[in-house]
């Protein structure tokens, strides 16, 4: 059941009412925010970062990748490809929650017969990881995979990669050549300086004979286990390269040190201007990989998903159960389209004034608590009908904000 808002002015007209939320609708407008194809939010500035990195382009069925376009969040199915319904399922709950790319493994020939059934109900572009075998990209691309990821480290014969480069060209896809740490070649490894000089080499030497054959539409990844093996990988290349980067941090480990070690990596690498796409590597579910390549970008400003949530962390002073209140806040709003800040703040030092500073905001305090709206005080409730006062407060705003961009679409 809705709650009523008590007004700062007891007088205030619904009319009056209205016209806050509609000038709160447009000051949330008003954050330099443009739309993508998925309606998720992308910043078209974002202040203390450096310039991104001007790359050519790449096309992934009707995604592009480089340039100017918007740094996109992949995962990687964590199904068996053979098992073409519970494949699906994944790809649809990723892409529920943002994913904007998907990457399969196609490890024998029964996942590459798979891929055509996969590839007709998928509402997002594929890519085939393919190892060892290059009979496998080319059974991929017969079944509509939008993109190929090649390892150098295991596909290395000039003769076969410039077949699947050639095939590749003649299907309309892209090519990623994804060099990992763990398999990179022994003799780029042997010959090279160092383990980034041979990444960077092992990279290069598969873009030069794919390129051979006219195909353009390329990528490239340089991964590792270790943060600062990556981000210097990534850097050197940018050096010697125009060619646009999917980033991640493999073999991350698990949700918690995963995440972390993603954010560090990747955070640093986009700060600079580096990355086109990201993936977060995790021991877990995909969608959790979704979920912190998200957070990533929205804490650096690039790209919002939804509103963004922020809240104190507790101590002796909160009155309330912030860590509940918080749970209940995100799980009624984390599906609103537009990029509200929500501050969801626990005691009188700091909780007034995050919550004035945010889009909206409640401050809890013994029992009760306070809603802000833009910086204006909009009422004070009991805990137990706090969270839902937010609600019907942040669904008006988002009715204004994102409702009649869906109808112009």
């Amino acid at each position: 059941m809705s709650v009523e808002i008590k007004e700062k002015n007891p007088k205030a007209s619904k009319k009056s009412a209205n016209g806050k939320t509609q000038r709160l609708a447009a000051a949330v407008s008003a954050k330099d925010v443009t739309n993508d194809h998925l309606g998720n939010n992308q910043l078209s500035s974002a202040g203390g970062l450096k310039p991104r990195r001007l790359t050519r382009t790449v096309k992934v069925g009707p995604l592009t990748i480089g340039g100017q376009a918007p740094i996109l969040v992949q995962t990687m199915t964590d199904t068996d490809t053979r098992d073409v319904t519970a494949t699906l399922a994944k790809i649809k709950s990723s892409f529920a929650r943002g994913a904007e790319l998907v990457r399969l493994a196609v490890p024998d020939q029964r996942a590459a017969d798979s891929l055509a059934e996969i590839v007709k109900d998928s509402p997002i572009p594929l890519i085939a990881d393919i190892h060892f075998n290059h009979r496998l990209a080319l059974a991929a691309l017969a079944g509509g995979a939008a993109g190929l990821r090649l390892n150098p480290g295991n596909i290395s014969d000039p003769k076969n990669i410039k077949k699947v480069a050639e095939a590749a060209g003649a299907a309309g896809a892209a090519i990623r050549v994804g060099v990992n740490l763990g398999s990179l070649e022994k003799q780029k490894a042997a010959a090279a300086g160092s383990l980034i000089e041979a990444m960077v080499a092992s990279a290069l030497g598969q873009v030069v004979l794919i390129e051979e054959t006219g195909f353009t539409n390329l990528k490239v990844s340089l991964k590792a286990s270790s943060v600062r093996e990556t981000v210097e990988a990534a850097r050197l290349f940018a050096q010697r390269s125009d060619l646009p980067q999917h980033l991640g941090i493999t073999e991350a480990g698990d949700v918690k040190s995963g995440a972390v070690r993603s954010a560090v990596g990747l955070g640093i690498l986009l700060a600079e201007g580096i990355g086109d796409t990201i993936r977060v590597s995790l021991t877990g579910p995909p969608e959790e990989e979704v979920d912190c390549a998200w957070e990533i970008l929205s804490a650096l400003g690039i790209r919002r998903r939804g509103p963004e949530f922020i809240s104190c962390p507790t101590c002796g002073r909160c009155r309330i159960n912030l860590p509940d209140l918080l749970a209940d806040v995100k799980s009624r709003l984390s599906d609103l389209k537009s990029p509200l800040t929500i501050a969801v703040m626990g005691c009188i030092v700091n909780g007034p004034g995050e919550a004035q500073r945010a889009d909206l905001g409640i401050a809890g305090g013994q029992g009760k608590g306070r809603l802000f709206v833009k910086g204006q005080l909009e009422g004070s409730y009991p805990f137990d009908n706090l969270a839902q006062a937010l609600e019907d407060r942040a669904r008006e705003i988002d009715r204004e904000y994102f409702g009649p961009k869906i109808q112009e679409a």
